[in-house]
């Protein structure tokens, strides 16, 4: 399993299964999070807030954040948004 990072209010992805982090603001990616919604595959990890990024990953499922996509991104590539696996 891969590092965990903190992708807002509680929540962590696997970083090992992330295939993409996109700014949800384009009419493809907002096609894309409809789909994944209506066929249950999307993970809502916004907590009520705005989306501001979406995290596609290897078993096709989408996961929406509150955080930017640098953020989550910066996260990922670095030490201090990991999560102790414990």
């Amino acid at each position: 399993m891969g590092r965990l990072i903190h992708i807002g209010f509680g929540n962590v992805v696997n970083t090992g299964k992330i295939i993409a982090i996109v700014n949800p603001d384009s009419a493809p990616i907002k096609r894309l999070v409809q789909k994944a919604k209506e066929e249950g595959m999307a993970i809502d990890a916004t907590q009520g807030r705005k989306t501001k990024a979406v995290l596609i990953m290897e078993n096709n499922q989408v996961v929406l954040s509150a955080f930017l996509p640098e953020t989550i991104s910066n996260r990922a590539q670095t030490e201090g948004g990991e999560i102790d696996e414990a």
